[in-house]
C-alpha cells in the first residue's frame, strides 16, 4: 500500500514507508532456519504468494509494483537464505547482519529499478535505494538484537 510513499531524510534519501514493515519481517523470517530449509522455502513462497494476492485483490496495487515486489522478494530472500546457511556455524546475530548485508541492497535495487525506472529520475531512485538500504539494515539490526526475542540455537557437532 505504501510502496510509493516516502519519508524524506534531512540530508539525502527517500525512505519507503513500506520498507519499515518489510525489514522487520525479513529479519524475523531468519528465525525459521532453525526448522530447516523446507520451512524457510515454504515461508518465502508464502510471502510471495500472500504479497501478490493481497496486492492484487485487496490493496489493488498496480501490476508494475506487484511484479517489482514479487521479483525483489524472490531474489533477496533466496540470497539471504543462501548466505544465512553458509554462515550457520556463527551466532545468530552475525548471520542476520551478514546475510542482510547481501540481501537488503539486492532487494532495494531490484524493487526500485523495476518499480520506478522511467517514472522517476535516477537521482530520486538513488535516494530511495540509499535510504532503503540504510533504513532496512538499521531496522534489521534492531530487531535482531531485541532483548525479548531469545534465540535458542541448536548446535550440531561436525563429524
Amino acid at each position: 500500500i505504501y510502496l510509493d510513499s516516502f519519508i524524506e531524510l534531512p540530508w539525502f534519501g527517500l525512505f519507503s514507508i513500506g520498507s519499515i514493515f518489510f525489514a522487520a519481517v525479513f529479519t524475523l523470517r531468519d528465525r525459521l532456519h532453525q526448522y530447516g530449509l523446507p520451512t524457510v522455502y515454504l515461508a518465502i513462497g508464502s510471502a510471495v504468494l500472500i504479497t501478490t494476492l493481497y496486492g492484487q485483490f485487496v490493496a489493488q496495487i498496480s501490476p508494475r509494483f506487484l511484479f517489482a515486489s514479487f521479483i525483489a522478494i524472490l531474489i533477496s530472500e533466496l540470497a539471504d537464505t543462501a548466505m544465512f546457511q553458509r554462515l550457520r556455524h556463527y551466532r545468530w546475530h552475525k548471520r542476520v547482519l551478514a546475510s542482510h548485508a547481501v540481501s537488503v541492497p539486492l532487494d532495494s535495487l531490484a524493487f526500485t529499478l523495476l518499480a520506478f525506472a522511467g517514472a522517476m529520475s535516477s537521482y530520486d531512485m538513488m535516494q530511495i535505494v540509499y535510504a532503503d538500504v540504510l533504513g532496512k539494515y538499521l531496522i534489521a539490526a534492531a530487531v535482531a538484537y531485541l532483548p525479548f526475542i531469545s534465540v535458542r540455537e541448536r548446535r550440531t557437532v561436525s563429524p
